[in-house]
């Protein structure tokens, strides 16, 4: 028999090891499947931001602010326990000036769609403020939290209390 014919020792510990390792890999795939069953290549999609896009989308922060909200509301629910007061959380709003109404919008530029109006007096509810198109020299605009998400320009919304954060 010649030594090329005849396996080594070395040579059937490697096979033993890559076929441990083969064994291992197929035992242990259905519990990561069951753990995670998108495929890696869906995931990051799913997860990765849009990069052509550099306008706000008021539902993608609407989708992040609820899911903010929901991660608190856990967190609030795990810390009921504790007697520990809490800071209220922080509300921003404003009194529409614009007659006969402010017109509200789903980016913060005044081509984007009209998606609704609020009337000249109401109060709104304002989550944060960003920039965008100029409307009469004001580059500001707020994203609206009442009944739908929806830009509106700062200049037409008289801020009542502090000013409102950032996006």
């Amino acid at each position: 028999m010649s030594p090329l014919s005849r396996p080594s020792r070395l040579r059937r510990l490697g096979l033993c090891v890559a076929t441990g390792t083969l064994a291992a890999l197929t035992a242990a795939a259905p519990a990561a499947l069951a753990a995670d069953p998108q495929p890696v290549g869906q995931r990051a999609e799913a997860t990765a931001p849009d990069p052509t896009s550099d306008e706000l989308s008021a539902s993608a922060l609407q989708r992040e602010h609820e899911a903010q909200q929901r991660q608190e509301a856990r967190q609030d629910a795990q810390q009921q326990d504790q007697a520990t007061p809490q800071a209220p959380k922080r509300t921003y709003k404003g009194r529409v000036i614009a007659k006969p109404y402010l017109l509200l919008r789903d980016k913060p530029t005044r081509s984007s769609r009209i998606v609704g109006s609020v009337e000249y007096g109401s109060v709104v509810n304002i989550f944060c403020k960003t920039t965008g198109d100029n409307v009469d020299g004001n580059p500001r605009w707020y994203l609206l939290t009442d009944g739908t998400w929806a830009w509106g320009s700062a200049r037409y919304i008289e801020n009542i209390g502090a000013a409102p954060k950032w996006c």
